[in-house]
């Protein structure tokens, strides 16, 4: 059963309960990139050092980008962390839910050492995991180790659409990070489609399909 409780902020509760039930690792795990027209899903695993916890950790949508560029650089100092991509050619063929379900796996069997317990954001854990695994619906907001994971999936990613931004310019993603903003609809009408674009999703696939008309 995934977890809502209300919370002013994230903090160790979540941590701290299981490691005092025998969990010596805790990774927390997030996702970024459901929603864009462009670019791939990122998921982030984070084991966070106890005693090295930078402070101000967050929802990464909460955090201007400043401040998510410095937490960034403090995680990676004292943290665990593992990174995965998957790319659109994986979300058009096994669906946008079944490809971050994959990034959130793969981003926890890259870390090293390996978690004793996951806190996962969201109200699913990604099947199949061998590790025990706790949902928890907003729980970027809640748990301190699913924060961090927001913050570097979404500086990791942002960074990754801005250098595709440079590679095909007009697109505005290094400001929208592939999200179908007004200018991105507008440039897909313009300018077409790209590599980067997922043809499965909706404003992609019609352009794709007038153009075949």
């Amino acid at each position: 059963m995934a977890f809502v409780l209300p919370m002013d902020g994230p903090d160790f509760t979540f941590e701290e309960s299981l490691m005092a039930q025998g969990y010596p690792l805790i990774a927390g795990v997030d996702e970024v990139g459901r929603g864009p027209l462009a670019g791939p899903v990122t998921a982030v695993a984070v084991i966070l050092d106890p005693s090295n916890i930078p402070q101000g950790l967050n929802d990464s949508k909460k955090l201007s980008a400043k401040r998510r560029e410095n937490l960034y650089d403090l995680i990676l100092k004292s943290a665990t962390v593992s990174v995965a991509h998957v790319s659109v050619e994986e979300i058009d063929r096994i669906n946008i839910l079944q490809a971050s379900l994959l990034a959130m796996r793969n981003a926890v069997a890259a870390l090293a050492p390996q978690p004793a317990h996951l806190l996962i954001d969201g109200n699913r854990v990604p099947d199949p995991i061998s590790i025990p695994a706790q949902p928890i619906v907003k729980g970027d907001s809640k748990s301190l180790s699913i924060a961090a994971a927001s913050i570097v999936a979404k500086t990791v990613r942002d960074r990754l659409m801005a250098e595709l931004s440079l590679q095909n310019p007009g697109y505005g993603w290094e400001k929208n990070a592939g999200y179908p903003s007004k200018q991105h609809i507008l440039a897909l009408q313009r300018l077409g489609v790209t590599p980067h674009h997922r043809r499965s999703f909706r404003p992609v696939h019609n352009i794709l399909y007038q153009e075949n008309k």
